[in-house]
């Protein structure tokens, strides 16, 4: 008996711990996996989207929660996202912290449930540019198709879905004042868009009926933050700063030196995060390396500045601009056209990038190739007329024939000495070293034209 006695109370004892261990249900603690998005909706949060679903998976989450607050952004990222939510295997809810407009509104109806602060709102899914301007026809139509068809997904009105879009849509009691369709709290949960209010993301579980817990909150990985960094506006005009600045430097200076490290550093650091971000197609990263190469052959190959030159400078401001701008689909064009809500906005911040580059450039490049390391390749001092200079244009026409050296490198700019005098003069092609000697060749456009006949023994 005493044994038996002793038996009882020990299972008693266990059956206490493991009824302490769990909730009152008995329920097993459930795993909610938990992302924000409080952001433009960019290809950054496309990014991060499908890296949270995959971190969700291997900690076996049982629910989704998206913590939204965001003003919308690109129609193709936010239709990748909405995708990759309809076709998850678990369950994702959102919670409106505070605006769920245009893009946030369709990833937003692609969810399970839907809850709000509030003041939140969400709705108001017209397709703009940049000025917030509706784009032509063919956008919305698009952009319509697909808030029907998540609604039906989701087992939404999809006229309430598409009246987000469209003001002609017609619905009493819903939508009968011809404006696009944006609903408070109270709206959208009495209209099927809110499953209820909720102050908080733990209230928000409370009221989804999900008790036993566990919140597994998304990080970025050191790759992924140095990347976002790395996208940054500002960041991204720094180092169109150094691109610009390294090829100025590396042209004042002979041979290959820092400079031109630098620049490369600066468009690999630029252009990498555009391209894994899919911003930075091919043909665009192309367009720049064509325009840099055109531009040396115009400094470098061909006397004067002309069309390569120009066409050159083009090629490196577009390529720099439209790597940062993302792209839109379009049924008349075999390539996507770039966004046009963000095209001024990434020629802007290229164009003062160079011009505050170039400007510190010529400021700060005076004294830097003035210095002790660079004097030997530069010409720094003052050449007076009291001291034999004379300017090229009083005798340069009956220069031709003549032989001389080169007083200064000639990139393909710099200066020659012919019979004691200094002139002005520019390489037929190439490079002349300092010392070199040369010949001149011909007189034009009141420009010496020279060519080196071997280096001076």
């Amino acid at each position: 008996m005493k044994v038996t006695a002793l038996f009882l109370v020990t299972h008693l004892l266990l059956f206490s711990f493991t009824a302490l261990s769990s909730d009152s249900s008995g329920t097993k603690e459930m795993i909610v996996y938990k992302f924000d998005i409080t952001e433009e909706i960019a290809p950054p949060v496309w990014r991060q989207t499908q890296a949270a679903f995959k971190q969700a998976k291997e900690v076996h989450a049982d629910y989704i929660l998206i913590h939204m607050n965001t003003y919308g952004g690109a129609v193709d990222v936010a239709d990748n996202i909405r995708t990759k939510i309809l076709e998850s295997e678990k369950p994702v809810l959102v919670f409106i912290d505070n605006n769920a407009a245009s893009a946030g509104a369709l990833i937003a109806i692609a969810c399970d449930s839907i809850y709000m602060r509030s003041g939140a709102n969400i709705g108001a899914a017209t397709v703009v540019d940049g000025s917030g301007n509706p784009l032509p026809e063919k956008y919305q139509s698009y952009m319509r198709s697909t808030l029907r068809s998540t609604a039906e997904a989701t087992h939404r009105n999809p006229k309430i879905a598409e009246g987000m879009n469209d003001p002609r849509v017609y619905i009493p009691g819903v939508n009968d004042s011809g404006k696009v369709i944006t609903f408070t709290v109270t709206e959208a949960i009495k209209n099927g868009y809110c499953q209820a209010k909720a102050e908080s993301v733990e209230e928000v579980l409370k009221k989804a009926g999900i008790r036993n817990y566990e919140i597994v909150e998304y990080s970025k990985t050191t790759i992924e933050s140095i990347v976002d960094f790395l996208l940054k506006p500002a960041v991204s005009g720094i180092l169109i700063m150094v691109i610009v600045g390294g090829i100025y430097f590396e042209l004042q200076a002979p041979g290959i030196g820092l400079p031109l490290f630098a620049a490369v550093i600066g468009a690999i650091l630029y252009f990498a995060p555009l391209y894994l971000e899919g911003l930075a197609a091919n043909w665009e990263i192309l367009l720049f390396v064509a325009g840099v190469i055109l531009l040396l052959i115009e400094i470098f190959v061909i006397p004067g500045f002309g069309v390569l030159g120009i066409v050159g400078i083009v090629c490196i401001v577009f390529g720099l601009t439209l790597s940062l701008v993302g792209s839109m689909p379009s049924a008349t064009s075999p390539i996507d056209l770039p966004n046009p809500a963000g095209f001024l906005k990434a020629l802007l911040t290229v164009l003062v990038s160079i011009v505050i580059s170039l400007a510190a450039s010529f400021y700060f490049g005076s004294r830097f190739l003035e210095s002790s390391m660079f004097s030997k390749f530069v010409l720094n001092t003052t050449q007076k007329t009291t001291r034999g200079y004379m300017s090229s244009h009083v005798t340069a026409i009956n220069m031709v024939g003549k032989k001389g050296i080169a007083n200064t490198i000639l990139r393909p700019a710099g200066k020659v000495e012919i019979e004691g005098d200094i002139y002005d003069a520019m390489a037929e092609s190439g490079f002349i070293e300092k010392g070199e000697n040369i010949e001149v060749i011909k007189f034009e456009s009141a420009q010496l034209f020279v060519k080196k006949t071997g280096i001076r023994s």
